[in-house]
């Protein structure tokens, strides 16, 4: 088979995904993995992220510790120098892999109680001192709680545990203010009832005397003395009915009540506050929302009583009309945020329908979104994926709500984000958490934290932030800086291997979409790999493909590197639909640079416009001053040669003296051809970004045509329009029978 038979059958794979002939192959199962991702199967071995502990006692209760960093911070305590200490690190560190392996396999539990399980795993029964060694180390964990890996569980186990910490924050906020609020409205009870003829009662009073003393004075005659002139009630009734109603509420409130009360029979429950869908925290919300104004309302008379300074006449007629209306920002703060916790596949769920609705009404609801499944069909049948607004398109709609606090990430990023997630469940008002865990379909058996991770780094979903009150622009309020090497398309790696001679080869390799949809074995179809004896100069790499002009890249076939099960690496080419796929990530991903400040091209226009305005400034100061030191130098010459020259007549030339030669002309240029004013160029890179071989640079970073039959008259016009100081002239067409001259030509005109 020739190079021509063989790169056919791959075109026809490439624009059909239809396999025909030797030179392309099924990929097949178990499948092939991304190459960069092909030393990394066996997590279990390394030291990550993950497990991570929902720390819940002690001075850091509320927060995430991974294991790792829990093992590092007790040994730095426990283990002494020497070689002691090297042999207890050497135990914990093979104990902390074990953990990692129990967790993968399944196991759930405390960290304690792990590290006891997987040392009874693997120390001998009879070796008393590793046992008892561990043992100690374990006693000593700088801090407990249960352990989560980065499975199904871990975006919402780790959100709720966040989320409860805050919870339980507002919770001490709310019972100080509360507490001290009845307390100091009970004095006045209290202080009123002493007052009363009801206080100076026989009984009152002994009842105020210590029991030991209490034989030694006559109540009835200190009543009959106390009880002349004192009133029956020293509070007006209208005081005292708003004071006990005070009380009433706040004592029987159930946002937060009073955890003395518990286990009464007369205790108030608490109201529920996670839930599984937007439906039901809604609904909640609209039910408890006259309860919650009730509580505000009592808390804000209490607040009034409490320091005497309710004055019935000005205050009477707010309260009489206090309702769901008068809550501001400061009532809802004090009360409980809803959790929504969507599991991956119910994203589209009717209950879900009002998730955007929700977040844009400011509701005090913190969102996640957990999905397992980036790529869909598009709902139009256009033959392409899509990614949906209820997955990768989600959290970058909500920034554009206003008010929410919205963070995107993949579930293997969750732990690095662990301030920006505490901050987000902090933010008063509606929240969102959009997380990719992973796909349940992944090829080669790969783990969630990488499939997750290889979402992020490939911008299949790029993570970011978005505090609405972080600052008074957009650079303050989004960040992209947890995403790898955010300033480029995609993230470059060494990829090292064995060449066919067994030598090592370093290969920088970028990992784009394609390399993450190779992750999920339900996509195997939009691959085939090319045997290594078919390889030929028009295969190249899928980054490469999607920089060629589409003249160029109409005689190329784009490829990923893969391993397969035993780390040989293979060319897997990729077709037209997929790498449509990665071309909209990547335009997706240039839109998220832009809001973060990289690539910006309002900056970039407005740099060149400056430098444009520089440079002519510049140019016109070196000239004069170049002008004023030419006719200094002149003008003793001249002076001297006008003196020794003899008198002509007016208007005739003197004698001996030569006439004045003319200024060379500006040589003219043709208008049908094209050309550039290259001195005037500002290196704004428009006219490269359209066609980088037909524009190049010159070594001052300034355009000119390189190569004129690079591309089509199309592109000429095209840069002529995006050229910031109107530089390209684009002549006419060189290839009459391009489509669209007419109209090509007439948008022309200005530019010629």
């Amino acid at each position: 088979m020739d190079k021509v038979e063989r790169f056919d059958e791959q075109r026809l794979f490439f624009a059909t995904g239809r396999r025909q002939g030797e030179s392309v192959e099924a990929i097949g199962t178990p499948g092939y993995v991304p190459a960069a991702l092909a030393g990394l199967r066996r997590l279990e071995r390394l030291r990550y992220d993950y497990p991570v502990v929902l720390v819940d006692e002690g001075a850091e209760a509320g927060t995430l510790r991974s294991v790792t960093s829990v093992v590092d911070e007790t040994l730095r305590e426990v283990a002494p120098r020497g070689l002691e200490g090297e042999r207890m690190r050497k135990h914990a560190l093979r104990l902390e892999q074990e953990i990692r392996v129990l967790v993968a396999g399944g196991a759930a539990g405390r960290l304690r109680e792990l590290w006891s399980a997987a040392a009874a795993r693997l120390v001998a029964p009879r070796d008393h001192e590793a046992r008892d060694l561990l043992a100690s180390v374990g006693a000593r964990l700088a801090h407990d709680g249960e352990v989560v890996g980065c499975g199904d569980e871990a975006p919402a186990a780790l959100a709720t545990h966040l989320w409860r910490a805050e919870q339980s924050r507002r919770a001490r906020a709310f019972r100080g203010l509360v507490d001290r609020l009845c307390v100091r409205l009970a004095d006045v009870l209290r202080a009123a009832f002493i007052h009363s003829q009801a206080g100076q009662e026989p009984e009152s009073l002994r009842a105020a005397i210590g029991g030991s003393h209490r034989e030694d004075f006559d109540f009835a005659a200190m009543s009959k003395l106390l009880v002349r002139g004192t009133p029956k009630d020293e509070l007006p009734p209208a005081r005292r009915q708003r004071i006990e109603w005070a009380l009433g509420v706040l004592r029987g409130q159930r946002f937060y009540p009073d955890p003395r009360l518990a286990g009464r029979p007369d205790a108030p429950s608490a109201y529920a506050f996670r839930f599984a869908d937007c439906a039901s925290a809604v609904a909640a919300y609209r039910e408890r929302l006259s309860a919650l104004a009730l509580v505000a309302k009592a808390i804000a008379v209490a607040e009034l009583e409490a320091d005497g300074a309710y004055v019935e006449a000005k205050d009477d007629p707010v309260f009489a009309h206090f309702d769901e209306s008068a809550l501001g920002a400061e009532d809802l703060a004090l009360f409980p945020d809803y959790l929504v916790c969507i599991p991956p596949g119910s994203n589209d769920a009717p209950q879900n329908a009002g998730l955007v609705e929700m977040l844009s009404s400011g509701l005090p609801v913190k969102v996640l979104v957990s999905t397992d499944d980036l790529l869909e069909e598009a709902a139009l049948g256009t033959g392409h994926f899509a990614f949906g607004v209820r997955s990768a398109r989600l959290a970058n709609t909500a920034t554009g709500l206003g008010g929410v606090f919205v963070v995107q990430t993949a579930s293997a990023n969750l732990y690095a984000l662990r301030e920006r997630l505490a901050k987000a469940f902090q933010h008063r008002g509606a929240g969102l958490v959009s997380v990719y865990g992973g796909t349940r379909t992944a090829a080669a058996g790969l783990p969630p934290y990488l499939t997750s991770a290889a979402a992020m780094e490939s911008r299949a979903f790029p993570a970011f932030t978005y505090d609405p009150y972080a600052g008074e622009n957009l650079a303050a309020r989004f960040s992209l800086e947890d995403n790898p090497q955010p300033e480029a398309d995609w993230p470059v790696g060494a990829l090292a291997y064995a060449d066919a001679g067994l030598q090592r080869m370093v290969q920088e390799m970028p990992f784009t979409v394609a390399d993450f949809v190779l992750c999920d074995a339900r996509y195997a179809a939009h691959f085939a790999r090319v045997p290594r004896e078919r390889w030929n100069d028009a295969m190249v790499p899928a980054d490469e493909w999607l920089a060629l002009d589409p003249k160029q890249a109409a005689d190329r076939i784009p490829y990923v590197l893969a391993a397969d099960a035993d780390d040989v690496l293979h060319r897997l080419i990729v077709d037209a639909r997929l790498m449509q796929t990665v071309a909209r990530c990547r335009t997706f991903w240039h839109r998220l640079q832009e809001q973060g400040g990289i690539h910006n091209s309002h900056a970039e226009v407005l740099l060149a416009r400056e430098k444009a305005k520089w440079e002519a400034t510049r140019a016109k100061e070196i000239g004069e001053a170049a002008a004023l030191a030419a006719a200094a130098t002149r003008q003793p010459a001249a002076a001297q040669a006008a003196a020794a020259a003899p008198q002509a007549a007016p208007g005739q030339p003197a004698k001996g003296a030569p006439a004045a030669e003319a200024a060379p002309a500006a040589p003219e240029r043709n208008p049908d051809e094209a050309w550039i004013e290259t001195s005037r160029c500002p290196s704004c890179n428009e006219c490269q970004n359209i066609n980088d071989r037909m524009f190049k640079y010159n070594d001052n970073k300034q355009a000119y045509i390189a190569d004129i039959d690079a591309g089509t008259y199309r592109q000429l016009v095209e840069a002529a329009e995006a050229c910031q100081v109107s530089i390209i002239h684009p002549g006419k067409p060189r290839n009459p029978k391009e489509p669209g001259l007419e109209e090509l030509l007439e948008r022309a005109k200005p530019f010629r």
